[in-house]
């Protein structure tokens, strides 16, 4: 029997042996390897904190101790750790194990985590709450270098600085978040891992000073001299943290004793451990990004399965088209240039293409400012990170109805990553925002034209909303606010995105049935009113509003009031939607279905009204 299959919990791993525990790192790569190779998932960046997750849970006893990742891309070491490994063939699986710390899962989990950069302001609440509480547990945060360039993580360390709550903060720097880290703190890091020798100088007069104070005192200014000859600008001691690096992340028994000594400081230290991510896996170490995350693959060669071409590649595609016509027009991306598919872009035009880190409410800030002074800017950005720029889309952009262009990415449902990632809000705070328009285009064609006529054609805010994946059996290219694309007397159906091709194939259903369904798509949800919807519902006096977000401020709603403010009396009427918008990570397929959103769903509460 390996020794991975004797750990079930920390306890467990403290009971090992200091000369098991670099077999057991190996042995929690093989499997990590062997696992997502089938289910897919994120395997870089857990391949590089192994050796950092066992020293943690060497450290701590995560029942009670509170372990706050951030983001929680690196959480499968701990998830196995503590009791989870037989459900490893579930993972990101319908109604099976996450991809991201769920307390749901296991009280192990302290809190959940899919974006970044908030694991430090979260982890001095839990420390603050125990202080005032007067309960007994250690609180410790792992942020990611990458996670570091979003202005949160500054406001939680200031926090922490200022509080002097012990709480340790492990900054597990590898370089990259998912493309390769940029900016002003990529940098300062870059010069603080060339520095591995003040480690061993700090630790050593600590201990040979801390209890005697007098001496403490008299060489506490030669070593503050020492330590900024040897780590010039450290950013971390200016904050008034105490900082202790860089250290080795693949040396577990040194991690190990680092992390005992930070905790025991009982005050708020900062912990600069240099990993790599993809340890381990040759592929995986050589092309970081592009096994971040990762479906199915070869886990002998890393052979990945061919997902297809999807709507960020083609909006990739067409931005450089309209971009070579137009040198107004820039790029923006805030760390995701390959899953946006603006890699083509900065690969063709490096000097208009922006990467400002994890930090979306700065690209919207200065999107604005680029389009005040005359630029055409386009940041494309997942859905759901999309809302930590919301403050900055009306306070910047609305308010001086500014022509800023948005690629929303990842519109709707998105499979694995689960309620984290689903882009099933961005409807109901774009259509808030005033002056936007928002465009849901349903397949390549129009994309294409959508996209053009939000670049040329446009005013103020305009958001394009897609979806993760390719088109469906809907390839047309309908034109205005909204289209009648199939004729029908009995029932209105209306829908935009995606959706619209379960809309079809359920009139098609409906008409075998001898109910006659009329079909109307609707391209832009925001701004507009939609007589042909309502001409619609003079004829049918039944609506079926068919949409994959929230219910909050659905357009269904909007159509409701207004046939209301028309005065038409509807029979009935069917708001099919994603009620409170927190859905568990799955195939869309399945989730639609669970939801009351697949075809037989959509004919059911057509016939219901009929």
């Amino acid at each position: 029997m390996g020794i991975l299959e004797s750990v079930h919990s920390s306890g467990d791993v403290k009971k090992l042996k200091t000369e098991d525990l670099k077999p057991l790192c190996a042995e929690i790569r093989q499997f990590l390897i062997e696992s997502v190779s089938k289910t897919g998932g994120h395997l870089a960046s857990n391949l590089g904190t192994v050796e950092l997750t066992v020293a943690l849970h060497r450290v701590y006893d995560t029942s009670k101790d509170r372990l706050v990742f951030d983001v929680g891309h690196q959480s499968y070491t701990h998830k196995i750790i503590t009791g989870r490994r037989e459900q490893f063939s579930t993972l990101r699986q319908y109604g099976g194990l996450s991809g991201f710390p769920k307390p749901y899962e296991s009280n192990d989990d302290a809190f959940i985590a899919g974006h970044a950069s908030n694991s430090v302001s979260v982890a001095l609440g839990m420390a603050k709450a125990r202080t005032m509480l007067g309960l007994d547990y250690d609180v410790v945060a792992v942020i990611g270098d990458g996670a570091l360039t979003g202005g949160l993580a500054y406001e939680g360390l200031c926090g922490a600085a200022a509080s002097k709550e012990p709480l340790v903060i492990i900054l597990n720097d590898n370089n990259m978040s998912i493309d390769a880290n940029v900016g002003g703190i990529a940098r300062q890091l870059q010069r603080m891992r060339v520095k591995p020798s003040y480690i061993s100088f700090k630790r050593a007069y600590r201990e040979a000073f801390s209890k005697v104070p007098a001496i403490y005192q008299f060489n506490h200014k030669i070593k503050e001299r020492i330590k900024d000859t040897v780590l010039p600008g450290n950013m971390f001691s200016a904050m008034d943290l105490n900082y202790i690096g860089p250290v080795d992340g693949h040396d577990v028994s040194k991690l190990e004793s680092i992390l005992r000594w930070a905790r025991d400081l009982r005050e708020p230290v900062i912990v600069h451990v240099l990993t790599k991510k993809g340890k381990g896996c040759s592929y995986a170490e050589e092309h970081p990004e592009l096994y971040h995350g990762v479906g199915p693959f070869d886990p002998a060669t890393g052979a990945l399965k061919c997902s297809g071409e999807s709507f960020s590649d083609r909006f990739g595609q067409y931005l450089c088209e309209f971009a070579e016509a137009d040198s107004r027009i820039t790029a923006i991306t805030a760390a995701m240039s390959c899953g946006t598919g603006l890699d083509r872009f900065a690969a063709r035009f490096p000097d208009r293409f922006q990467d400002v880190g994890i930090a979306e409410g700065h690209a919207t800030s200065m999107a604005a400012g680029m389009a005040k002074q005359g630029a055409i800017p386009v940041f494309a950005v997942y859905a759901s990170f999309l809302q930590r720029g919301y403050d900055m889309l009306i306070h910047d952009v609305a308010l001086q109805k500014l022509h800023v262009v948005l690629g929303v990415d990842r519109a709707g449902i998105v499979g694995g990553d689960g309620e984290t990632h689903h882009g099933i809000l961005d409807v109901s705070f774009l259509r808030s925002v005033p002056g936007m328009t928002v465009f849901c285009p349903a397949s390549y064609a129009e994309l294409r034209e959508m996209l053009r006529v939000a670049l040329f054609e446009s005013d103020g805010p305009v958001a394009i909303r897609y979806p993760r994946g390719g088109e469906g059996n809907y390839t047309g290219c309908s034109e205005g606010p909204e289209q009648r694309i199939r004729t029908g007397g009995d029932v209105t159906i209306v829908s935009y995105g995606m959706l619209i091709n379960e809309a079809l194939s359920a009139a098609d259903c409906l008409e075998e049935k001898g109910i006659s369904a009329e079909v109307i798509k609707i391209n832009r949800i925001a701004g507009d009113v939609y007589p042909l919807v309502m001409d619609s519902l003079k004829k049918t006096g039944r609506l079926v509003a068919v949409e994959e977000v929230c219910a909050a401020d659905c357009l269904g709603t909007s159509i409701l009031a207004q046939a209301e403010l028309q005065g038409l009396c509807l029979k009935k009427a069917a708001l099919l939607n994603l009620g409170d918008g927190i859905l568990p990570h799955g195939d869309r397929k399945l989730l639609l279905r669970d939801r009351g959103l697949d075809v037989q769903a959509i004919v059911k509460a057509a016939m219901d009204l009929t």
